[in-house]
């Protein structure tokens, strides 16, 4: 990311340049100021996009992971994870919960934003939150994670 941050810095220098003094100590202010903010716009920009991509993902999502400030996409299988498929079909087994009206609003609105069903999202969190319980429960000798060195 900071090969972007760097040419955004470099082109508002660059235009800054063009004016008298008065425009150049301007334009290296806003360059710093935007040196400081780009990388989370960055990162806001590529949640967004991988989000919309999600969307359109049969299986699995991808995921943003960061490294320091250097990110990444990796695109994780639930099935291979251990997470049941999409649950839009009709299933055996029926819930009634009882949510706290804030927190169903909250659901509502990672579903939409994810673009599935309120059902489809809350089985595939309560899939993961599973999934993860087991790990931690019965770690056994398999390394879960992810680094970079």
């Amino acid at each position: 990311m900071s090969l972007h941050v760097d040419a955004l810095r470099a082109d508002l220098e660059a235009a800054a340049s063009l004016g008298d003094v008065r425009a150049a100590e301007i334009g290296g202010r806003l360059a710093e100021a935007a040196t400081r903010a780009a990388p989370l716009r960055f990162q806001d920009l590529l949640n967004e996009a991988l989000l919309e991509a999600n969307a359109q993902l049969p299986a699995g999502h991808l995921e943003l992971r960061l490294a320091g400030s250097d990110p990444s996409v990796v695109f994780v299988d639930e099935h291979a994870a251990g997470r049941p498929p999409p649950a839009d079909e009709p299933s055996a087994a029926r819930l009634t919960l009882r949510l706290p009206e804030r927190l169903k609003t909250e659901i509502e609105a990672a579903a939409a934003r994810e673009g599935v069903s309120v059902n489809t999202w809350l089985v595939r969190a309560l899939g993961g939150a599973v999934s993860h319980a087991t790990r931690l429960s019965n770690p056994g000798r398999r390394l879960v994670g992810y680094g970079r060195t």
